[in-house]
């Protein structure tokens, strides 16, 4: 089989416009969310998700925490509101754990939820759940940008969209873990330079 053919057939932009198009398909009928309610997606472990070792690659997870980002942001009316303004999020540092491994066919879900917000960006969690147990979990610090340059400040961010009521306090160890894997701001140097 082709290269190109071969990519076009693994990658997740096929689930994401799935994703899409499902989450788009429950808002219509009603089915939105809080912004402080936590989503929920049904995923199976495919052949293109596993490695060598016979269960899901590590890697695998984020993009698939992906997919329940993008149904998050809809449900929420967060995405058709950032939309209009010609805002967007990007992921700045995120941190996995992982419990258990996902086979080859299983089925699991993917809960995400806002878990708050620092003085430069949204914290998101998201868990891979099998049966009401943790098998994975990730903490997403985003940035929110513009379109036409620059970075949104939560000022404007929470005057337009409103500040969602009910987020818990962010755990301390993410604050010193958001500050530790911190990288220099874009219009600064950083060499890479071992030490």
């Amino acid at each position: 089989m082709r290269f190109w053919l071969r990519s076009i057939l693994v990658n997740v932009i096929w689930r994401t416009l799935l994703v899409i198009l499902g989450a788009r398909r429950r808002v219509r009928r009603g089915k939105t969310l809080d912004p402080n309610a936590v989503g929920s997606i049904r995923l199976t472990t495919l052949p293109t998700d596993i490695d060598i070792l016979r269960h899901m690659n590590n890697g695998r997870y984020l993009s698939l925490f992906d997919l329940g980002r993008w149904d998050l942001l809809i449900r929420t009316g967060l995405f058709d509101a950032m939309n209009a303004r010609g805002w967007y999020a990007v992921v700045s540092s995120e941190t996995v754990t992982f419990r258990k491994s996902l086979e080859l066919w299983q089925r699991f879900d993917v809960q995400s939820r806002f878990v708050g917000h620092d003085e430069k960006a949204l914290f998101l969690e998201h868990r891979a759940v099998v049966d009401g147990e943790v098998y994975a979990k990730v903490i997403v610090r985003a940035r929110m940008l513009r379109r036409s340059g620059g970075t949104v400040s939560h000022e404007e961010l929470f005057g337009a969209l409103g500040k969602p009521e009910g987020l818990p306090e962010i755990d301390e160890w993410i604050h010193d873990w958001a500050a530790a894997s911190a990288l220099p701001p874009t219009r600064s140097a950083a060499p890479s330079i071992w030490h």
